[in-house]
């Protein structure tokens, strides 16, 4: 099965070969077609498992099949500002071709970052992601157009009734509508997401998905280290052996292209693979390192999924991945058809945190290997307290309204 048996609108198709899916995980080849009849889904998932793709894709389609008006149509609520930014980067790729606006509503930003999501509440962006507390600040104000809500989604379900966010799901439930479409995930089915499901969904179809694990004949090898000593580090383990076929993942643009320039210069074969690039250019890139042209491709993390190749040696993780979901897929790409391979992963001190929730997905620790000496002292891996005081800046995610 593929998404195109899914029968999506021809412009989130576009989004989605864009951005290199073909086949659906478990989680979307079940969820979908339920969610595509209009039913409700209580889904126990990980992160890790597609879950996301597997409510946006249908969602979207639906908001592109229906009357075009200034409200809300989908509202996904989410326990954390990094989940909220996370889906709505996820958001803006599958509806790049497509008319669809959203914005991310989350607390710890400044005035400017309100009035911005005000004006969009007002004027009925078509999907929401926000966090319980910011948006019953905007609820509470009266103007957050949701009369002719369509879809509400609870992601993480379990994770914010930990964190104690009942009693604020429940007050957000009071402004919707009460006829709409609930799709509810979570990790775990303790008895009190079952209570919430009962009080929120309408006979839903329950499903179960357990997270795929890396094949074992990958060698997944970590190093704590500081920003600046990556590209340096990179450059000694390119030039320690003779590699057939590398594929290094960055999580930007900018970084992709910085990092493919500073390899250039040692004149190592590399080319680079990110949205910058056309259909054409993106197809010829991967022709060339499929036929080993050049040995080293550099690639923007949202491609990771599109790169289908055999025999490669190595992956460099040259930023940690958002999720677990990520962090597989990357690694997916090295050891297949019974080989083995190696993926290396690089992280700085604020990436901490993220790696560790990896860990945790997996079930173990991922070795740490220690740095060459010339390349200076590392900082101590202790991702807990970086998960802690992770991301104070203010990375709001802009408001995008194309229609």
């Amino acid at each position: 099965m593929n998404f195109k048996d899914f029968n999506f609108n021809s412009e989130l198709v576009k989004g989605i070969e864009s951005i290199g899916f073909e086949k659906p995980t478990p989680i979307q080849e079940k969820a979908i077609p339920i969610i595509m009849q209009g039913e409700d889904i209580i889904a126990s998932a990980q992160t890790g498992t597609g879950k996301t793709a597997a409510f946006l894709l249908p969602v979207i389609h639906k908001i592109i099949s229906s009357k075009k008006d200034d409200h809300i149509k989908a509202l996904i609520i989410v326990p954390t500002r990094e989940l909220a930014m996370q889906i709505d980067q996820q958001l803006e790729g599958f509806s790049y071709f497509t008319s669809i606006s959203s914005i991310a509503v989350y607390g710890g930003g400044d005035g400017t970052s309100f009035s911005m999501e005000k004006k969009a509440l007002t004027e009925g962006a078509d999907i929401i992601i926000g966090t319980p507390g910011r948006m019953i600040a905007h609820l509470n104000m009266g103007y957050v157009k949701v009369k002719e809500l369509e879809f509400l989604i609870l992601d993480e379900a379990d994770r914010m009734l930990d964190m104690g966010f009942h009693e604020d799901i429940m007050k957000i439930i009071g402004y919707l509508p009460k006829v709409r479409q609930n799709l509810l995930f979570a990790a775990t089915m303790p008895y009190k997401i079952k209570d919430l499901a009962r009080k929120v969904l309408n006979n839903p179809k329950e499903i179960n998905i357990a997270l795929s694990k890396p094949v074992e004949k990958v060698l997944q090898v970590a190093y704590v280290l500081y920003e600046q000593q990556k590209t340096p580090l990179v450059n000694h383990l390119l030039s320690s052996k003779h590699l057939r076929s590398v594929i290094i993942f960055c999580s930007t643009k900018s970084s992709t292209k910085q990092l493919a320039k500073e390899l250039k210069k040692l004149r190592l074969s590399v080319d680079e693979i990110h949205s910058d690039l056309d259909q054409k250019s993106r197809e010829k890139v991967l022709l060339d390192f499929r036929n080993r042209k050049t040995n080293i491709l550099v690639a923007t993390d949202i491609l990771s999924r599109g790169i289908d190749i055999e025999d490669i040696d190595l992956i460099i993780n040259f930023d940690v991945p958002h999720d677990g979901e990520d962090y597989i897929h990357r690694i997916g790409r090295t050891a297949r058809a019974e080989a083995e391979g190696i993926a290396i992963t690089l992280i700085n001190e604020k990436e901490q945190g993220k790696f560790g929730s990896i860990e945790r997905l997996l079930g173990k620790t991922v070795t740490k290997a220690m740095l060459p000496k010339q390349l200076g002292s590392t900082p101590v891996y202790n991702p807990q307290k970086s998960s802690y005081r992770s991301n104070k800046r203010n990375n709001f995610r802009r408001y995008k309204n194309r229609k």
